[in-house]
């Protein structure tokens, strides 16, 4: 219902307002609903500021109660630049007239992050063995269904490689943000749930208290491509330049580059490097190749309906195969 409301109201917004222009008033950077939205401004509050001073622009952090509703603002133009992780952004760019311009980079260094599944340390729950044998008596912690994290790699790497359907599977399946699934699990709220490393290195900034001493990481995912910072299309040029040059420069050069580096620090990042739709190649086909799986496995579908099913999605990855070996070549 909230849902619904929220959408209306964005649709209603966007038949008044006039498209983004030269002399607009502010931008509205979207944050997804990873954690805690007080949580979430005090990070991110810091750089937006910076940001605003940098491109002579007010900028002000947008939040929504889920991540289709930064989704939903970025297609009514109630949202210009949004955080997403990359399933997100991918709806973002096919929906709401978006375009990857960059991905952070974390305080490691590294060019991603991973999901885990964890469960409290001194819990009943002691291995993957024991969730794949008696998942029917468990809870667990999953993610937003536009999380990649969250729901694309765990569907695709966890829960379709042991051909394990995880909404049905578990006695009790409840959806939350990375954050209340990390402390859900440490708190045995849950018996197991998906959050991510950057949530874990984000609790002990918060906290001062490092998670994995309460926790035990039962699956670690393959290396997930960083999050992407998206804009909508339509920005004027100019003003495209000067986010961008923001962003790859923070933290790196100039007067005030050690407090930038500071400011970074609450986001568990180093900085930002330029990026482009590109970057999303991997996770669409994660995400189609967990579709396929879904429907190669559902005894529901006839044998003809499964057959045009399975070829529609075998040839958007043969596509999606030839896009990836020309973005390569191209590097």
């Amino acid at each position: 219902m909230l849902r619904r409301t929220f959408c209306a109201l964005v649709a209603s917004a966007a038949l008044t307002a006039p498209a983004f222009a030269q002399d607009a008033k502010t931008l509205n950077f979207g944050i997804i609903s990873t954690e805690s939205s007080s949580n979430l401004r005090s990070a991110w509050q810091p750089v937006i500021d910076d940001l605003s001073k940098a491109v002579g622009v007010p900028v002000k952090p947008f939040f929504a109660s889920d991540y289709a509703g930064i989704i939903e603002g970025m297609r009514f133009n109630k949202v210009q630049l949004a955080w997403y992780g990359n399933l997100s952004a991918i709806e973002a760019v096919d929906r709401s007239q978006g375009e990857v311009f960059a991905h952070v980079i974390d305080k490691d260094g590294n060019p991603g992050y991973w999901s885990v599944l964890v469960t409290a340390k001194d819990g009943k729950v002691k291995s993957l063995d024991d969730v794949l044998k008696n998942g029917k008596t468990m809870s667990y912690g999953a993610g937003d269904p536009n999380s990649t994290s969250g729901t694309a790699v765990p569907n695709y790497y966890l829960w379709g490689a042991n051909k394990i359907d995880a909404k049905s599977f578990f006695k009790n399946f409840r959806i939350a943000n990375h954050e209340t699934n990390l402390l859900s699990a440490m708190n045995g709220q849950v018996d197991v749930a998906i959050t991510n490393t950057e949530a874990i290195a984000r609790y002990q900034i918060s906290t001062g208290h490092n998670a994995e001493e309460k926790i035990r990481i039962l699956w670690k995912s393959p290396l997930i491509p960083a999050d992407p910072l998206v804009w909508r299309t339509d920005l004027p040029a100019d003003l495209k330049k000067k986010v961008q040059a923001f962003f790859v420069n923070y933290g790196k050069t100039g007067p005030n580059a050690a407090q930038e580096l500071k400011n970074l620090q609450g986001l568990t990042y180093k900085g930002f490097v330029q990026s482009d739709n590109t970057q999303l190649l991997p996770v669409r086909q994660i995400n189609l190749a967990g579709q396929r799986a879904k429907v190669e496995h559902d005894t529901t579908l006839g044998a003809q309906e499964k057959q045009q099913k399975l070829a529609e999605l075998d040839a958007k990855l043969a596509d999606l195969a030839k896009q990836v070996t020309a973005a390569k070549a191209q590097q």
